[in-house]
């Protein structure tokens, strides 16, 4: 398959919302930021940022309709983090989250010449660690928490 990431379209934001079932679900993807339910312009709103940017993973060229999710933001200077990454349900295990992955990397490194590149994930989600490990992400202990892993790589590899 042959996606690409582009900004999201405001239309964008409903697929988004539903791909998040529950609260609980809602705190893992977007942390305590969103209150769910919510509706997608409240999505689009809340997931707006100053100092990152949106993706959609989309098929056509991404000409279609949003198979993934994902932002970068600065959280320090030097390093780009890597959030809100999903995958539609109905899309997941066709290898997507390592493409959007992939190509997201590339454009918060693009967007802010960062050294690092960071992520938190939830320890149970496994999968996704386990993606994370993969494209070189390491746990820092001492920035984790019982509840999530703070990870961390070099821009370059």
């Amino acid at each position: 398959m042959h996606a690409t990431l582009r900004p999201p379209r405001s239309s964008d934001f409903a697929a988004v919302v539903s791909w998040i079932p529950d609260a609980a679900a809602c705190l893992c993807w977007a942390g305590p930021r969103l209150t769910f339910p919510f509706t997608a312009a409240e999505l689009e709103a809340g997931l707006a940022l100053v100092d990152g940017a949106s993706y959609c993973l989309a098929e056509a060229e991404g000409l279609g309709a949003p198979l993934a999710f994902g932002q970068h933001w600065v959280n320090t200077p030097g390093a780009v983090h890597l959030g809100r990454i999903i995958v539609a349900p109905e899309a997941r295990g066709q290898g997507l989250g390592r493409i959007l992955c992939q190509q997201l990397m590339v454009k918060a490194i693009e967007h802010t010449s960062a050294s690092t590149l960071t992520l938190r994930v939830y320890r149970q989600n496994t999968t996704a660690a386990a993606l994370y490990a993969s494209l070189g992400f390491v746990a820092v202990e001492d920035q984790s928490s019982a509840d999530a892993l703070f990870m961390s790589r070099p821009a370059a590899r």
